[in-house]
């Protein structure tokens, strides 16, 4: 078990992408990212596995004036994962939600318009989707893009994060068809603790990073042709 400090998303990623060598020139697998920090490890993921890189847009639902806590998540086609107990605990009302969740709606559609521009959906249909994070804490936004997956007709669903909660891992890992986690250290303390360099990744890093994984593919196909 890896016991100590990733340096970066990049060395998390290829730890990861060891795990997942199964997976590695698989025609129907793809690797999907959560922007913004899953994408570094996702791009080496499908850097070492030779799949596909692309980004899947979810959003954290943050607790009015505690923005760091999740109480849900919103993701593709509408999909919306809510937190009832937590939300219940701490008396958040329906108002409350309605306007976190629209402020967060128009940050989804910002990033997809940025990260995608005018290129579709990638399509899902019979895929083996690898899902990919720099860790999961609640997991709200883990559980919103599962759920948003649910549309696309998969074939497989794998999720695929360097470190997690342990209760978090436990709960997702029903979910879904393969799960790999090189770490679930107990106390968790957060995922950014588990980093050496845990420095925001940009909107301009996620481009630049899907520019040039989309880069061996071309030329792939160049020379096929």
């Amino acid at each position: 078990m890896h016991i100590r400090k990733f340096t970066d998303r990049a060395e998390a990623g290829q730890a990861l992408a060891h795990i997942l060598n199964f997976y590695t020139n698989k025609r129907d697998a793809v690797v999907l990212a959560l922007p913004r920090g899953g994408v570094p490890v996702g791009y080496e993921i499908a850097r070492q596995l030779n799949l596909p890189l692309d980004v899947w847009l979810v959003r954290k639902l943050g607790v009015p004036g505690h923005e760091e806590v999740a109480m849900g998540a919103i993701g593709y086609g509408g999909v919306r994962y809510l937190n009832s107990d937590l939300i219940s605990k701490l008396g958040i009302t329906s108002e409350q939600i309605e306007e976190v969740t629209k402020k967060e709606d128009i940050e989804l559609k910002r990033r997809s318009r940025l990260y995608r521009g005018d290129r579709p959906l990638p399509e899902l249909k019979g895929k083996t989707v690898i899902l990919v994070d720099d860790g999961l804490a609640t997991g709200a936004t883990m559980l919103a893009a599962i759920k948003s997956l649910s549309q696309a007709e998969t074939a497989h669903v794998v999720i695929a994060i360097p470190v997690g909660a342990k209760s978090t891992c436990l709960e997702l890992e029903q979910l879904v068809d393969d799960f790999a986690c090189i770490m679930t250290p107990d106390p968790f303390y957060g995922v950014g603790r588990w980093y050496v360099n845990f420095e925001p990744t940009s909107d301009e890093d996620v481009q630049a990073l899907l520019k040039s994984a989309s880069q061996p593919a071309v030329q792939e196909r160049k020379t096929a042709l």
